[in-house]
């Protein structure tokens, strides 16, 4: 055991710049051939994960400013406007390099959940006018998931 902490750590990486993504992603490719997931496990999970919430309303996407919107000549950072709907819930939020903020219509207090990929939930908490704010904008594919009292609602996956 003594030998891993010997110098021989220290000769591969004398400058301490370990690109520990590319370790990550050489380990990954190693697995995928050394030991591949099987085809019936793989649909197992994603027949189960589609099943998570089975119970919950999905919004659906009215308006995406990227689509929608007339385009703004010289503005280089416009905010995404999005607006869900799901029944009587309707969910509007902005998307911008400093962060997310939106609201719950009609106004009422919810817990909203941003997804985002592989990594936990971000939990977020809407005021009694249905208002929530992040301080991160969301990184890759994400959707939001709603509960308001009894109902959950969730939206389609966006990029963003």
């Amino acid at each position: 055991m003594s030998d891993m902490n010997d110098d021989a750590g220290t000769d591969a990486d004398p400058g301490g710049d370990f690109d520990t993504g590319l370790l990550e992603e050489e380990l990954r490719q190693a697995a995928a051939v050394l030991d591949p997931l099987p085809p019936a496990l793989l649909q197992i999970a994603v027949d189960a994960y589609a099943l998570h919430d089975l119970d919950a309303r999905v919004a659906e996407l009215t308006f995406d400013s990227l689509v929608d919107a007339i385009p703004v000549r010289g503005v280089t950072d416009a905010p995404r406007m999005l607006t869900f709907s799901a029944g009587e819930v309707t969910l509007d939020v902005e998307v911008t390099a400093r962060g997310l903020m939106g609201q719950v219509l009609p106004p009422q207090s919810a817990r909203i959940e941003v997804l985002g990929g592989p990594q936990a939930a971000i939990p977020l908490t809407a005021d009694d006018m249905g208002r929530f704010t992040a301080d991160a904008p969301p990184s890759g594919p994400f959707a939001l998931r709603l509960h308001t009292g009894a109902d959950v609602v969730v939206t389609e996956w966006l990029r963003a």
